[in-house]
């Protein structure tokens, strides 16, 4: 059943005024394809405009705490923890993982999704002018938790 359409088949915001305050947790994932020499610039931090990691991690908390304003439909959350972690995937990748929690009415799967985006976009942004051969890819949910549906873990791949 898709909760975001009424009767008539008309978008609106689910209602959860009478669900149940509980401790929810989402876990999404990132990856970013580039260029060897692209990806030991970043981790060497010679990038001419500064530390890529620590912008791209802040890019994807700010984007968590704003994910009602960029998808509708979405909840705005008071988000109790976002945590963004980025790390070298191999020599031609770096692999974001976004985690998002909070005490609430609805789940933080979205924040979590968007946090880990926007981080990754964030690299390319940073990085296209060296290397515009990136690719974002991967973009997934690893982890739920809490709420009516419970426990959701991502198959392995």
């Amino acid at each position: 059943m898709l909760t975001h359409l009424d009767s008539q088949g008309r978008a609106n915001m689910v209602d959860v005024t009478d669900k149940a305050m509980t401790s929810r947790e989402a876990v999404a994932q990132a990856r970013i394809r580039m260029l060897p020499q692209t990806l030991q610039m970043i981790v060497e931090g010679e990038h001419p405009k500064g530390d890529v990691f620590a912008v791209a991690r802040i890019a994807g908390i700010q984007a968590a705490k704003k994910t009602s304003d960029l998808i509708p439909l979405c909840h705005p959350l008071m988000l109790t923890s976002v945590k963004v972690e980025l790390a070298a995937d191999g020599a031609d990748a770096v692999l974001i993982t976004a985690r998002c929690k909070l005490a609430g009415q609805t789940g933080v799967e979205m924040e979590a999704l968007t946090a880990a985006s926007v981080a990754a976009l964030t690299i390319y942004d940073m990085c296209k002018a060296v290397d515009r051969g990136m690719v974002i890819e991967q973009v997934r949910l690893l982890e739920k938790q809490g709420g009516k549906s419970g426990h959701f873990k991502a198959d392995a791949s």
